[in-house]
Protein backbone atom coordinates (compact mmCIF):
# COMPACT_ATOMS: atom_id res chain seq x y z
CA UNK A 1 0.00 0.00 0.00
CA UNK A 2 1.60 3.27 -0.84
CA UNK A 3 -0.12 6.67 0.87
CA UNK A 4 0.95 9.99 0.99
CA UNK A 5 -0.08 11.70 4.09
CA UNK A 6 -0.57 15.43 5.32
CA UNK A 7 0.16 16.17 8.94
CA UNK A 8 -0.94 19.35 9.71
CA UNK A 9 -1.35 20.13 13.42
CA UNK A 10 -1.86 22.65 15.97
CA UNK A 11 0.22 22.54 18.80
CA UNK A 12 -1.58 21.24 21.98
CA UNK A 13 -1.43 23.88 24.96
CA UNK A 14 0.99 23.53 27.55
CA UNK A 15 2.38 20.69 26.06
CA UNK A 16 3.42 20.70 22.56
CA UNK A 17 4.32 22.66 19.92
CA UNK A 18 2.95 22.25 16.49
CA UNK A 19 6.24 21.21 15.21
CA UNK A 20 6.38 18.46 18.04
CA UNK A 21 2.90 17.38 17.09
CA UNK A 22 3.91 16.78 13.97
CA UNK A 23 6.68 14.48 14.76
CA UNK A 24 4.73 12.54 17.15
CA UNK A 25 2.28 12.19 14.23
CA UNK A 26 4.54 11.25 11.36
CA UNK A 27 6.37 8.40 14.11
CA UNK A 28 3.07 6.72 14.68
CA UNK A 29 1.69 7.02 10.91
CA UNK A 30 5.52 5.17 9.90
CA UNK A 31 4.99 2.59 12.35
CA UNK A 32 1.47 1.56 10.46
CA UNK A 33 2.74 2.20 7.79
CA UNK A 34 6.58 2.20 7.09
CA UNK A 35 6.13 2.43 3.37
CA UNK A 36 4.18 6.05 3.50
CA UNK A 37 5.16 9.32 2.49
CA UNK A 38 4.94 11.99 5.30
CA UNK A 39 4.29 15.71 4.35
CA UNK A 40 4.54 17.77 7.54
CA UNK A 41 3.20 21.20 7.92
CA UNK A 42 3.16 22.68 11.44
CA UNK A 43 0.02 24.70 11.95
CA UNK A 44 0.36 28.21 13.40
CA UNK A 45 -2.46 30.16 14.08
CA UNK A 46 -0.86 33.02 15.54
CA UNK A 47 -0.41 31.45 19.43
CA UNK A 48 2.34 29.50 21.00
CA UNK A 49 5.35 29.47 17.59
CA UNK A 50 4.02 31.94 15.49
CA UNK A 51 7.06 33.91 15.53
CA UNK A 52 10.16 31.20 15.50
CA UNK A 53 8.02 29.21 12.62
CA UNK A 54 7.63 32.64 10.43
CA UNK A 55 11.31 33.34 11.32
CA UNK A 56 11.91 30.05 10.28
CA UNK A 57 10.34 29.75 6.92
CA UNK A 58 11.57 33.00 5.85
CA UNK A 59 15.24 32.76 7.20
CA UNK A 60 14.75 35.85 9.30
CA UNK A 61 16.04 36.38 13.06
CA UNK A 62 14.97 35.51 16.48
CA UNK A 63 15.94 38.56 19.39
CA UNK A 64 15.39 37.56 23.03
CA UNK A 65 14.74 40.05 25.49
CA UNK A 66 12.92 40.01 29.00
CA UNK A 67 9.74 41.68 29.47
CA UNK A 68 6.73 41.95 31.88
CA UNK A 69 4.74 38.41 32.01
CA UNK A 70 1.34 38.25 32.86
CA UNK A 71 1.43 38.22 36.50
CA UNK A 72 3.74 41.27 36.63
CA UNK A 73 6.65 39.24 36.72
CA UNK A 74 9.80 39.29 34.32
CA UNK A 75 9.48 36.57 31.64
CA UNK A 76 12.01 35.26 29.08
CA UNK A 77 10.86 36.14 25.80
CA UNK A 78 11.71 37.18 22.14
CA UNK A 79 10.00 38.52 18.78
CA UNK A 80 11.82 38.51 15.78
CA UNK A 81 12.62 40.30 11.93
CA UNK A 82 10.79 38.23 9.21
CA UNK A 83 13.64 37.69 6.35
CA UNK A 84 12.99 38.63 2.31
CA UNK A 85 11.03 41.11 3.30
CA UNK A 86 10.94 44.73 1.01
CA UNK A 87 10.47 46.45 4.50
CA UNK A 88 11.49 45.42 7.78
CA UNK A 89 8.72 43.73 9.10
CA UNK A 90 8.78 42.29 13.19
CA UNK A 91 7.15 39.34 13.69
CA UNK A 92 5.61 39.10 17.45
CA UNK A 93 3.21 36.60 19.25
CA UNK A 94 1.34 37.95 22.51
CA UNK A 95 1.52 34.70 23.99
CA UNK A 96 5.10 35.17 24.08
CA UNK A 97 4.65 38.00 27.07
CA UNK A 98 1.31 36.90 28.11
CA UNK A 99 0.22 33.92 27.04
CA UNK A 100 -1.73 30.95 29.22
CA UNK A 101 1.64 28.76 29.89
CA UNK A 102 3.16 31.91 31.94
CA UNK A 103 0.64 31.55 34.26
CA UNK A 104 0.53 28.55 36.67
CA UNK A 105 -2.75 27.00 37.30
CA UNK A 106 -2.98 27.64 40.46
CA UNK A 107 -2.55 31.54 39.94
CA UNK A 108 -4.86 31.53 36.98
CA UNK A 109 -7.52 34.60 37.44
CA UNK A 110 -8.14 36.93 34.38
CA UNK A 111 -9.14 39.52 36.50
CA UNK A 112 -5.23 40.48 37.28
CA UNK A 113 -3.25 39.19 34.31
CA UNK A 114 -2.04 41.63 31.85
CA UNK A 115 -0.47 42.37 28.20
CA UNK A 116 1.96 44.73 29.43
CA UNK A 117 4.89 42.81 28.16
CA UNK A 118 3.20 42.73 24.81
CA UNK A 119 3.81 46.17 24.66
CA UNK A 120 7.50 46.07 25.88
CA UNK A 121 7.98 43.33 22.75
CA UNK A 122 6.24 45.70 20.16
CA UNK A 123 8.62 48.88 21.83
CA UNK A 124 11.88 46.66 21.65
CA UNK A 125 10.80 45.63 18.09
CA UNK A 126 10.31 49.85 17.51
CA UNK A 127 13.90 50.46 18.81
CA UNK A 128 15.31 47.96 16.32
CA UNK A 129 14.04 49.81 13.45
CA UNK A 130 10.95 47.66 12.62
CA UNK A 131 8.41 49.61 9.93
CA UNK A 132 5.80 46.87 9.96
CA UNK A 133 4.80 44.76 12.83
CA UNK A 134 2.88 41.41 12.20
CA UNK A 135 1.26 40.48 15.57
CA UNK A 136 0.22 37.01 16.68
CA UNK A 137 -3.54 36.69 18.66
CA UNK A 138 -3.79 33.43 20.39
CA UNK A 139 -2.89 31.33 23.68
CA UNK A 140 -3.54 34.14 25.55
CA UNK A 141 -3.92 34.32 29.76
CA UNK A 142 -5.05 37.70 30.11
CA UNK A 143 -8.45 39.39 29.40
CA UNK A 144 -7.78 42.48 30.35
CA UNK A 145 -8.61 44.19 26.46
CA UNK A 146 -5.07 45.13 25.78
CA UNK A 147 -4.89 47.47 27.93
CA UNK A 148 -1.83 46.75 29.65
CA UNK A 149 -0.07 46.53 26.16
CA UNK A 150 -1.43 50.34 25.24
CA UNK A 151 -0.02 51.10 28.31
CA UNK A 152 3.54 50.47 28.13
CA UNK A 153 3.52 52.42 24.69
CA UNK A 154 2.37 55.48 26.46
CA UNK A 155 -1.43 55.24 27.02
CA UNK A 156 -2.66 56.31 30.18
CA UNK A 157 -5.50 54.49 31.28
CA UNK A 158 -6.98 56.80 34.51
CA UNK A 159 -9.98 56.63 37.33
CA UNK A 160 -12.00 58.86 38.24
CA UNK A 161 -9.54 60.67 40.45
CA UNK A 162 -7.18 60.65 37.11
CA UNK A 163 -4.72 58.20 38.71
CA UNK A 164 -3.80 55.30 36.52
CA UNK A 165 -5.52 52.07 36.56
CA UNK A 166 -4.04 48.81 38.20
CA UNK A 167 -3.22 46.25 35.90
CA UNK A 168 -5.88 43.40 34.93
CA UNK A 169 -8.97 43.27 33.27
CA UNK A 170 -11.16 43.56 36.60
CA UNK A 171 -9.21 47.39 37.22
CA UNK A 172 -11.57 48.65 33.76
CA UNK A 173 -14.97 48.45 35.59
CA UNK A 174 -13.02 51.94 37.32
CA UNK A 175 -11.73 53.14 33.95
CA UNK A 176 -12.91 56.95 33.78
CA UNK A 177 -10.97 58.23 30.67
CA UNK A 178 -8.23 57.63 28.14
CA UNK A 179 -5.72 59.78 27.62
CA UNK A 180 -3.57 58.52 23.96
CA UNK A 181 -1.61 62.16 24.17
CA UNK A 182 1.92 60.24 25.54
CA UNK A 183 1.09 57.66 22.74
CA UNK A 184 4.28 56.24 21.25
CA UNK A 185 4.72 58.61 18.29
CA UNK A 186 6.61 55.72 16.62
CA UNK A 187 3.03 53.85 16.70
CA UNK A 188 2.15 56.40 13.70
CA UNK A 189 4.63 55.47 11.48
CA UNK A 190 4.72 51.94 11.37
CA UNK A 191 1.98 49.50 10.05
CA UNK A 192 0.50 46.59 12.47
CA UNK A 193 -1.19 44.37 11.19
CA UNK A 194 -2.95 41.57 13.61
CA UNK A 195 -3.31 38.13 13.01
CA UNK A 196 -7.01 37.30 14.74
CA UNK A 197 -9.86 34.66 15.79
CA UNK A 198 -12.06 36.70 13.56
CA UNK A 199 -15.22 35.11 15.60
CA UNK A 200 -13.77 36.75 18.31
CA UNK A 201 -16.10 39.70 19.48
CA UNK A 202 -14.90 41.60 22.61
CA UNK A 203 -18.78 42.15 24.30
CA UNK A 204 -22.34 40.79 23.74
CA UNK A 205 -23.65 37.21 24.49
CA UNK A 206 -20.32 35.51 22.72
CA UNK A 207 -17.76 37.92 24.20
CA UNK A 208 -14.06 37.30 24.75
CA UNK A 209 -14.91 37.24 29.25
CA UNK A 210 -17.95 34.76 28.40
CA UNK A 211 -16.39 32.82 25.88
CA UNK A 212 -12.73 32.38 27.35
CA UNK A 213 -13.10 33.46 30.60
CA UNK A 214 -14.12 30.28 32.66
CA UNK A 215 -10.57 28.67 30.30
CA UNK A 216 -8.32 31.04 32.15
CA UNK A 217 -9.48 30.33 35.71
CA UNK A 218 -12.66 33.14 35.73
CA UNK A 219 -15.20 31.94 38.32
CA UNK A 220 -18.91 33.05 36.94
CA UNK A 221 -18.79 36.08 39.38
CA UNK A 222 -16.03 36.87 37.75
CA UNK A 223 -16.81 36.42 33.76
CA UNK A 224 -19.58 38.68 34.96
CA UNK A 225 -17.24 41.42 36.24
CA UNK A 226 -14.91 40.99 33.18
CA UNK A 227 -17.99 41.49 31.04
CA UNK A 228 -18.59 44.49 32.30
CA UNK A 229 -15.22 45.89 32.45
CA UNK A 230 -15.17 45.34 28.72
CA UNK A 231 -18.27 47.35 28.18
CA UNK A 232 -16.84 50.05 29.98
CA UNK A 233 -13.73 49.98 28.55
CA UNK A 234 -15.27 49.71 25.06
CA UNK A 235 -16.79 52.96 25.63
CA UNK A 236 -13.71 54.46 26.93
CA UNK A 237 -12.18 53.56 23.72
CA UNK A 238 -14.49 54.74 21.31
CA UNK A 239 -14.51 58.63 23.47
CA UNK A 240 -11.24 58.76 23.18
CA UNK A 241 -10.60 58.02 19.33
CA UNK A 242 -14.02 58.00 18.03
CA UNK A 243 -13.54 54.21 17.37
CA UNK A 244 -16.21 51.41 17.47
CA UNK A 245 -14.60 48.11 18.39
CA UNK A 246 -17.37 46.27 20.64
CA UNK A 247 -18.80 44.19 18.41
CA UNK A 248 -15.52 44.51 15.51
CA UNK A 249 -15.05 41.03 14.32
CA UNK A 250 -11.37 39.91 16.07
CA UNK A 251 -11.84 42.36 18.11
CA UNK A 252 -12.05 40.03 21.41
CA UNK A 253 -8.70 38.47 19.91
CA UNK A 254 -6.58 37.22 22.97
CA UNK A 255 -8.39 38.54 25.93
CA UNK A 256 -9.63 41.89 23.45
CA UNK A 257 -6.01 42.60 22.34
CA UNK A 258 -7.59 42.68 19.25
CA UNK A 259 -9.71 45.87 20.58
CA UNK A 260 -6.34 48.09 21.89
CA UNK A 261 -4.64 46.73 18.63
CA UNK A 262 -7.24 48.63 16.73
CA UNK A 263 -8.81 50.92 18.86
CA UNK A 264 -5.89 52.53 20.52
CA UNK A 265 -2.36 51.99 18.22
CA UNK A 266 -4.01 52.44 15.17
CA UNK A 267 -3.40 49.00 13.50
CA UNK A 268 -5.54 46.27 11.37
CA UNK A 269 -7.11 43.07 12.25
CA UNK A 270 -7.22 40.00 9.67
CA UNK A 271 -7.97 36.46 9.78
CA UNK A 272 -5.04 34.52 11.10
CA UNK A 273 -5.29 32.33 8.36
CA UNK A 274 -5.12 35.31 5.81
CA UNK A 275 -1.82 35.66 7.55
CA UNK A 276 -0.60 32.55 8.06
CA UNK A 277 -1.22 30.77 4.58
CA UNK A 278 1.00 33.75 3.05
CA UNK A 279 3.86 31.82 4.47
CA UNK A 280 2.83 28.09 4.67
CA UNK A 281 2.74 26.10 1.92
CA UNK A 282 -0.75 24.07 2.56
CA UNK A 283 -2.63 24.02 -0.51
CA UNK A 284 -0.38 22.48 -2.25
CA UNK A 285 0.82 19.78 0.02
CA UNK A 286 -2.96 19.00 0.43
CA UNK A 287 -3.27 18.42 -3.01
CA UNK A 288 -0.57 16.14 -3.10
CA UNK A 289 -1.93 14.03 -0.02
CA UNK A 290 -4.08 10.67 -0.12
CA UNK A 291 -4.96 11.66 3.84
CA UNK A 292 -4.84 14.58 5.93
CA UNK A 293 -4.28 13.81 10.00
CA UNK A 294 -4.63 16.85 11.81
CA UNK A 295 -4.71 17.61 15.62
CA UNK A 296 -5.20 19.91 18.32
CA UNK A 297 -5.54 19.74 22.17
CA UNK A 298 -9.81 20.23 21.98
CA UNK A 299 -11.69 18.89 19.65
CA UNK A 300 -15.59 20.24 20.55
CA UNK A 301 -18.62 22.79 19.58
CA UNK A 302 -16.02 25.44 19.38
CA UNK A 303 -13.75 24.31 17.00
CA UNK A 304 -15.28 25.31 14.02
CA UNK A 305 -14.73 28.93 14.96
CA UNK A 306 -11.28 29.58 13.92
CA UNK A 307 -9.11 27.01 15.08
CA UNK A 308 -6.85 24.88 12.76
CA UNK A 309 -8.67 21.26 12.77
CA UNK A 310 -11.45 23.14 10.48
CA UNK A 311 -9.28 25.55 8.92
CA UNK A 312 -7.11 22.15 7.73
CA UNK A 313 -10.67 20.28 7.39
CA UNK A 314 -12.30 23.03 5.17
CA UNK A 315 -8.81 23.17 2.49
CA UNK A 316 -9.02 19.69 2.68
CA UNK A 317 -12.34 19.31 1.93
CA UNK A 318 -12.16 21.61 -1.04
CA UNK A 319 -9.42 19.28 -2.94
CA UNK A 320 -11.43 16.49 -2.03
CA UNK A 321 -9.49 14.81 0.73
CA UNK A 322 -10.64 12.94 4.08
CA UNK A 323 -9.38 13.97 6.99
CA UNK A 324 -8.77 12.60 10.33
CA UNK A 325 -8.38 14.76 13.35
CA UNK A 326 -6.86 14.02 16.84
CA UNK A 327 -7.48 15.72 20.09
CA UNK A 328 -6.52 15.61 23.82
CA UNK A 329 -9.88 15.80 24.55
CA UNK A 330 -13.47 15.45 22.71
CA UNK A 331 -15.53 17.87 23.80
CA UNK A 332 -19.36 19.03 23.78
CA UNK A 333 -20.60 19.39 20.07
CA UNK A 334 -17.87 17.91 18.51
CA UNK A 335 -19.92 15.97 15.92
CA UNK A 336 -20.45 19.96 14.68
CA UNK A 337 -17.24 18.97 12.70
CA UNK A 338 -18.60 16.91 10.66
CA UNK A 339 -20.28 19.70 8.59
CA UNK A 340 -16.10 21.53 8.72
CA UNK A 341 -14.45 18.94 6.99
CA UNK A 342 -13.47 16.37 9.27
CA UNK A 343 -14.36 12.99 8.78
CA UNK A 344 -13.40 11.21 11.62
CA UNK A 345 -11.63 11.97 14.70
CA UNK A 346 -10.57 10.24 17.97
CA UNK A 347 -8.99 11.08 21.31
CA UNK A 348 -5.55 10.57 22.07
CA UNK A 349 -6.54 9.52 25.80
CA UNK A 350 -6.88 5.51 26.55
CA UNK A 351 -7.67 5.67 29.62
CA UNK A 352 -8.93 8.28 32.37
CA UNK A 353 -5.92 10.20 33.93
CA UNK A 354 -5.17 13.59 35.19
CA UNK A 355 -3.94 16.83 33.36
CA UNK A 356 -0.67 16.49 34.27
CA UNK A 357 -0.22 12.65 33.59
CA UNK A 358 -1.54 13.64 30.67
CA UNK A 359 0.65 16.48 29.84
CA UNK A 360 3.15 14.58 30.43
CA UNK A 361 2.69 11.71 27.97
CA UNK A 362 1.53 13.67 25.73
CA UNK A 363 4.42 12.81 23.07
CA UNK A 364 3.59 8.96 23.51
CA UNK A 365 -0.16 9.28 23.71
CA UNK A 366 -0.18 11.05 19.95
CA UNK A 367 2.46 8.49 18.59
CA UNK A 368 0.28 5.59 19.28
CA UNK A 369 -3.07 7.15 18.44
CA UNK A 370 -1.61 8.50 15.13
CA UNK A 371 -0.48 4.48 14.61
CA UNK A 372 -3.91 3.45 15.60
CA UNK A 373 -5.47 5.90 13.10
CA UNK A 374 -3.44 5.00 10.47
CA UNK A 375 -4.25 1.51 10.70
CA UNK A 376 -7.85 1.51 11.12
CA UNK A 377 -7.23 3.14 7.26
CA UNK A 378 -5.29 0.28 5.91
CA UNK A 379 -7.63 -2.14 7.16
CA UNK A 380 -10.53 0.18 5.15
CA UNK A 381 -7.89 -0.05 2.45
CA UNK A 382 -8.10 -4.01 2.59
CA UNK A 383 -11.75 -3.93 2.29
CA UNK A 384 -11.71 -1.45 -0.30
CA UNK A 385 -8.92 -3.99 -2.36
CA UNK A 386 -11.94 -6.92 -1.72
CA UNK A 387 -15.07 -5.05 -2.92
CA UNK A 388 -16.30 -4.78 0.86
CA UNK A 389 -15.91 -0.99 1.15
CA UNK A 390 -19.01 0.86 1.55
Amino acid sequence: MSLTILVAPSGFKESLSAEEAANCIEKGVLRACPSAEVLKVPMVDGGEGFTKALVAITGGSLHELTVTGPLGEPVASHFGFLGGQSERTAVIEMAAAAGLRLVPRDRRNPCLTTSYGVGELIRAALDAGARRILLGCGDSGINDGGAGMAAALGVKLLDRKGKPLAPGGAALASLARIDISGRDPRLAEVRIDAAVNWHNVLLGARGVARVFGPQKGATPEQVELLAAAMETYAAAIETATGIAVGDVAGAGASGGLGAAVMGLLGGALHPRYDIVMRYLDLDSMIARADLVITAEGSLDGQTPFGKVPAEVGHRAKEAGRPVIALAGTIGKGVTLNFEHGIDAFASILKAPCTLDDAINAAPKLLVRAAEDAVRMVRVGMLLNERGLAA
